[in-house]
């Protein structure tokens, strides 16, 4: 229901405090004071208003003051900021002695969006009231809402005008999970009865509903069928899971003023019974409201004045299954000082509510809670455009993150209004090539992908060697990479926790079986067979694709330039491979896994494809020979010397193992 009616109780003690009495009044300023001390704000604003106007004399310069600060109490209820900071600044201005004058023009200043003057505001009041916890809270939002806005979030917010009326449209609420059936308040001219209510100047509130029809289209709202709406204010509805019953709160005036109390319907087709009160505590002094049915239809879950409380109105929740009714507070990490309301529970662990108490950009922010293992709450604030320096409150959630909820942004008189809200799903890639050691590309390679968040994925790339997948934000993968007659190429990743849509680049080098293999930046000290310290990155590399392709076993196989005895050169190609042999087996490859040879320079290389990139000056297909090597300048020698000096693997079986 309208958060100036939920208010009523508050508002009104806060008003009775401020009202007071002096030496000498005059019959309408009696009758302004009681209607305000009631929680008539509507009808005590104008009385105010008419006072004020009157009061032009120089000495009711005193009674000026006291009016225009409770004229501004009225404009506060109802969330009419503008009117409200005009109120105060007058009080202040003939030196009304109330320095709650300065807080509340702070609030109003806030719910403005003027962050600069409403600190200052608020740091006036520290002077005269030093820890105050809503000064403090207050600055604390006002400094960080003009990040939030700046920052902003990748929420969507639409006005939803099918929807909306020219009075209070509030508190929209999903009935069922096929998300066709919207339910909400309105104090719309449509209402029942013809009385304006004293709180707000407008109708009284009733439930309203809109049905998609066939093709997906809402339809025009209609007031709920049946015996639920009377002349009393309807307000915030929730909804048993399956549908039967409905939850919903009614401001009831049996003596001024008003309270609010939960109500129960139950649905016949598409008619609403009679609401039968729902008794929570025998405590009819204080107020309960804003009724929201857990996913699991085990609890209900409220706002409350009730003792016990942090302060303010706070969150609560009673176990409906359980004959004698549990009750809890939801405890000081979710409830202030201020005031927590519409609570909606869209997981037994996630809870969304709204807050004047926990630092927002002004008025109610909404705000999302996560249970933690724990135990603890972790609570952020929905930010930019979900919040804005006004009363934003109400949510339902539909598919995906996309719903509804209620705001009386960009409106003067303070009505509220149902806005849509979407999250579009972000759109996050990773391609690339699978490609073997030559620069070919490897057809149709089965990638399979494994999240740390639980997600497995396999695809195939395409005969071109490319692939493409999406994937989440903020999650750490392992890909392997595989295809008939080539090794497993293993990668990790981890995608940026940034929202924002993106395309992230890994190629997988495959290594063919049938062929040799090069392994590059493998280094020995000159005519030894001692590797240098640079070679442990290739190395590792190496032990790394031996333990993905554990049902292999290969040779290691060292080469050396022409330089030298061919004796010579077996001899320090046997030496070399044998040391890189040791450094797998050092590492956790077994060593009859292995198999080391050296070939000296028996076998010069033969240039491929991936060769003649690097050296243009030599032909695919080349023999790099010592025939070859003498034709050549002695720089171009220097290069094919340094090609055919290699470490090579070639795969033996690849059924290690394996029977």
């Amino acid at each position: 229901m309208r958060r100036t009616i939920y208010h009523i109780l508050i508002m009104t003690i806060l008003a009775a405090m401020a009202a007071g009495t002096t030496a000498c009044k005059t019959a309408k300023l009696k009758d302004a004071d009681e209607a305000l001390e009631r929680g008539e704000y509507n009808d005590a604003a104008n009385i105010y208003r008419k006072l004020y106007n009157k009061y032009k004399h120089r000495d009711d310069r005193w009674l000026r003051g006291e009016v225009a600060f409770k004229m501004g109490l009225c404009h506060r209820a109802l969330n009419q900021g503008s009117r409200a900071a005009a109120a105060f600044q007058n009080a202040l201005r003939y030196e009304y002695e109330d320095s709650s004058a300065f807080l509340y023009l702070a609030e109003a200043q806030q719910r403005l969006g003027h962050y600069k003057e409403a600190i200052d505001n608020y740091n006036r009041y520290l002077e005269i009231k030093p820890g105050n916890w809503q000064a403090q809270n207050g600055i604390s939002g006002c400094r960080q809402a003009p990040k939030w806005k700046k920052e902003g979030s990748r929420y969507i917010v639409k006005s939803a005008k099918l929807f909306n009326s020219r009075r209070a449209d509030f508190c929209p609420m999903f009935l069922g999970t096929e998300f066709d059936q919207l339910y909400f308040t309105s104090s719309t001219e449509k209402a029942t009865g013809d009385l304006k209510s004293e709180i707000t100047g407008t109708k009284k509130s009733d439930i309203f509903f809109s049905k998609k029809d066939d093709k997906g289209k809402w339809g025009r709202p209609e007031a709920v069928e049946g015996e639920l709406n009377s002349d009393q204010d309807e307000g915030v509805t929730s909804f048993s899971p399956d549908g039967s019953t409905m939850y919903l709160a009614k401001a009831v005036r049996k003596n001024a003023p008003s309270t609010v109390e939960i109500y129960t319907s139950s649905r016949s087709e598409a008619s609403w019974s009679a609401p039968q009160r729902f008794e929570i505590t025998a405590d009819t002094l204080s107020a309960y409201g804003d009724p929201a049915v857990s996913p699991s239809g085990t609890y209900l879950y409220f706002a409350s004045d009730m003792p016990g409380g942090q302060g303010g109105k706070d969150l609560w929740r009673i176990n409906i299954k359980d004959k004698h009714g549990t009750l809890e507070n939801l405890g000081d990490q979710i409830n202030t000082p201020g005031n927590e309301r519409f609570p909606y529970m869209r997981t037994d662990s996630i809870l969304y509510f709204a807050s004047d108490g926990h630092p927002g950009m002004g008025g109610l922010d909404l705000f999302k809670a996560t249970l933690q293992p724990s135990g603890k709450w972790f609570i952020e604030n929905m930010g930019s455009p979900m919040n804005s320096p006004d009363d934003d409150f109400g949510i339902t959630f539909g598919e995906g993150e996309s719903g509804y909820f209620s705001s009386n942004r960009g409106d003067a008189r303070g009505y509220d209004h149902i806005f849509s809200f979407e999250k579009p799903d972000l759109k996050i890639w990773i391609s690339g090539l699978v490609l073997d050691k030559d620069d070919e590309p490897v057809p149709n390679a089965v990638i399979r992908i494994v999240g740390d968040d639980g997600s497995n994925q396999k695809a195939a790339g395409k005969p071109d060697g490319s692939f493409r997948f999406d994937l989440q934000r903020g999650v750490k993968y392992v890909m392997m990479a595989g295809a008939p007659g080539y090794l497993n190429g293993k990668q990790q990743f981890e995608s940026d926790p940034e929202e924002a849509d993106a395309e992230y680049g890994v190629d997988f080098v495959l290594a063919a079986i049938t062929k040799p293999q090069v392994i590059e930046n493998i280094f020995y000290d000159y005519d030894k067979a001692t590797l240098r310290p640079e070679s442990k990155e290739a190395l590792d590399e190496m032990v790394q694709v031996m333990k993905d392709n554990p049902n292999i076993a290969i040779e290691m196989a060292a080469h050396t330039d022409r330089v030298g005895s061919e004796k010579y050169n077996e001899g320090l190609s046997q030496r070399r491979a044998k040391s890189v042999v040791d450094y797998l087996v050092a590492h956790g490859i077994s060593r009859d896994r292995l198999e080391p040879h050296g070939y000296g320079k028996t076998r010069p290389k033969t240039v491929t494809k991936r060769i003649n990139k690097q050296y243009p000056q030599f032909e695919e297909g080349t023999l790099l020979d010592e025939a070859f090597i003498a034709t050549l300048s002695d720089e171009d020698k220097a290069a094919a010397d340094q090609i055919n000096r290699r470490t090579e693997f070639q795969v033996l079986t690849t059924t290690y193992q394996m029977y």
